[in-house]
């Protein structure tokens, strides 16, 4: 890879990711209003606002004259279960992610864009993984949510981290419900 990549995330997830594969990105984080229009499905919220966060980016680049010669990745992720499931935005709205998502399956959804900064160059995507939870106890929930884990995510849990023990199977990329489908990323940072 020639052109030098900017990852439009402070995610610790996606820089580790990126950085365990070789790359060393250069992190400048999307400041966007994250509203989605309404009505938007799963798959529509999740490239609109991987698109929307590339596009200030480049925006940004272009404004400090740096928008040459850049590959710009920005990703956004959300869980789907009779609605679009964001962050949780305090305690009791992760135990209504949680609640909801118990015992039965639910969707991981995330869009990627990757964009040429100041090119024509635009690739859009989202990737969906269908997430089977397990049954699990209040005083289960109450010790995770006595934890940091759940309050930066998309529906409140970590497939990789202390939640996996609540996570029945999954049907498709692993690494997309941790927020970054690689396999796809790299297929086209391939055709780059």
């Amino acid at each position: 890879m020639t052109k030098k990549i900017i990852l439009a995330s402070s995610s610790p997830r996606r820089i580790e990711m990126m950085q365990s594969r070789g790359f060393d990105p250069e992190i400048i984080p999307a400041d966007v209003d994250e509203t989605l229009p309404k009505g938007i499905g799963m798959r529509d919220a999740v490239m609109f606002l991987a698109l929307k966060k590339a596009l200030a980016v480049e925006a940004l680049l272009k404004d400090e004259n740096r928008a040459d010669g850049q590959l710009i990745i920005a990703a956004d992720t959300v869980v789907y279960k009779d609605g679009i499931i964001g962050k949780p935005k305090d305690r009791d709205d992760a135990l209504s992610m949680l609640l909801r998502i118990k015992n039965t399956s639910h969707y991981v959804a995330t869009g990627v864009a990757i964009i040429g900064a100041g090119e024509p160059v635009r690739e859009c995507f989202a990737e969906v993984t269908t997430v089977f939870c397990s049954d699990y106890s209040e005083s289960q929930l109450s010790d995770y949510l006595d934890s940091d884990e759940p309050y930066d995510k998309a529906g409140a849990y970590a497939i990789q981290g202390w939640f996996s023990r609540f996570i029945d199977h999954y049907d498709g990329d692993f690494d997309n419900v941790v927020g970054f489908p690689w396999s796809r990323i790299e297929e086209k940072l391939r055709a780059f």
